[in-house]
């Protein structure tokens, strides 16, 4: 078996970054303690140009600066971000813990015959942690509790169990995962790799520490089997965003809109499911939270194209009120099943594809304005044409007809076909008796046209008594 740990350094400020539209330029500090001693728990790095660290008090910290923004540390948001990354991770290997703290742990050496050697696999996590807008780092051993341990000092190494004990040796004691007190009393005695905890006696380590620490030992060297519970991902999707001011336009909720749908589309992605409708919930501070409503005729999963749909439907509601809070709300997860492409496209690349092109247009136009083309099982040829399942019909049919009849006057009609009488309608007060033709006008066009059922049509002149129903393409 093979690991990979995905350590998340910044999963707090992570988070609070990626739902800006510049990240980058913004000079931000978390926050935490009580009223009376609030300390900073970590900075971005456009607050370290202003002198700001890590445990430096608040009060210090505006003494140094005011040209930065605090924001109240949140533990609980950090493990929701956790919890979606654990979604995302399900897509690539059945097993994910979420056990050990700012990390993901997830089993790959079974997931490397779908998804190729570990280099393309972990090219393809970086890139989509970047996508999502994680920072990370990666290490990968023979068991979860090493990856773990190696990931605090290494990024992008792979070690076998032929090479992890010389690679655990080499770490330095307050990195391996022992507990501060531990570690301190170690290097007190003069130690200061993991390889030299490894060589002392066990009945010595048994006697002057906790058997923890044995039994983390034993698990980082794989002689120890330690159980992780694994991630099942749940059958709902929520994310929220909480604004700092008052959002009174729908463009400025574009941004959260797409921010939203991309964490909607990584999670769809790992429970290997698409969406067949969700809410966007706008929150207000002094009315009650108004929603928006997006139904999918079919189930999909792509981050652009449930942005679109989700646009069009933002921009024609009304706000009430400002807004302080913006959520996604998905509840019906059915299967997702991709449309076979064709093997030669023919379609030109800037196209849209009919699925999405129908799916814009009703998020944009309304979902009365938009319908599809059937037949239903009715003779009458002005009720044929509505949604339904298609009825098969060999005889020939208008691709045009005329939403009223008209005389059909013409010097040089041709008859081409003909006649063909229906009679139906007379259980509904609808009684219709025609005999239809298809002719050809001096113009050569084919038309359809009907006259009163038994009357003579002769392919001579034209008669004054057809009536014109509909026109051949």
């Amino acid at each position: 078996m093979q690991w990979a740990c995905v350590l998340l350094p910044q999963l707090a400020m992570d988070g609070v970054l990626r739902r800006l539209e510049t990240p980058d330029a913004a000079a931000i500090a978390l926050v935490e303690g009580p009223v009376q001693k609030r300390t900073l728990h970590s900075v971005t790095p456009a607050a370290r140009m202003l002198g700001l660290r890590p445990g430096l008090s608040l009060a210090a910290a505006q003494a140094l600066s005011t040209q930065f923004q605090a924001v109240d540390f949140d533990p609980e948001a950090a493990e929701r971000e956790r919890a979606l990354l654990a979604a995302w991770a399900y897509r690539f290997s059945s097993q994910v813990s979420t056990d050990l703290p700012h990390a993901l742990l997830l089993e790959v050496g079974h997931s490397l015959r779908l998804f190729g050697p570990w280099p393309r696999l972990e090219a393809r996590m970086r890139e989509e942690l970047r996508a999502l807008g994680f920072r990370h780092r990666i290490a990968a051993a023979s068991n979860p509790h090493a990856a773990r341990v190696l990931a605090n000092v290494h990024d992008g190494l792979a070690v076998d169990e032929h090479t992890l004990r010389n690679a655990l040796g080499q770490l330095p004691l307050e990195r391996s995962g022992l507990p501060q007190p531990v570690a301190f009393a170690l290097s007190r005695m003069g130690l200061r790799k993991l390889r030299q905890v490894f060589d002392l006696p066990r009945d010595a380590i048994a006697r002057r520490f906790p058997k923890a620490i044995l039994e983390h030992l034993d698990a980082l060297r794989g002689d120890r089997i330690a159980p992780l519970h694994c991630y099942m991902p749940p059958d709902r999707f929520e994310g929220r965003i909480e604004f700092e001011t008052d959002v009174e336009s729908s463009q400025a909720l574009l941004f959260p809109l797409r921010r939203l749908s991309q964490d909607l589309s990584a999670f769809l992605a790992g429970r290997d499911g698409g969406v067949q409708r969700y809410t966007l919930v706008l929150e207000h501070e002094r009315c009650e939270d108004s929603s928006v409503c997006v139904g999918l005729l079919t189930p999909q999963r792509e981050a652009n194209m449930l942005f679109e749909l989700g646009r069009g439907r933002l921009e024609q509601a009304r706000l009430p009120a400002p807004v302080r809070g913006f959520r996604l709300v998905a509840d019906e997860l059915p299967p997702f099943v991709p449309a076979a492409p064709d093997l030669f496209e023919t379609r030109a690349q800037q196209d849209v594809p009919w699925p999405q092109l129908r799916e814009r247009l009703r998020a944009r136009l309304g979902d009365e304005s938009v319908h599809g083309i059937g037949h239903s099982p009715e003779h009458r040829p002005e009720r044929v044409s509505m949604s339904g399942k298609p009825v098969p019909d060999a005889r020939p049919r208008p691709g045009w007809l005329l939403p009223h009849v008209l005389p059909l006057r013409d010097h040089a009609l041709r008859v081409l076909a003909g006649p063909e009488r229906i009679e139906s309608g007379w259980w509904d007060g609808g009684d219709v008796r025609r005999d239809y033709y298809v002719v050809e006008t001096s113009l050569g066009q084919r038309a359809w046209a009907f006259c009163a059922a038994g009357e003579p049509v002769d392919p001579g002149p034209a008669p004054s008594h057809l009536m014109l129903h509909g026109w051949f393409a």
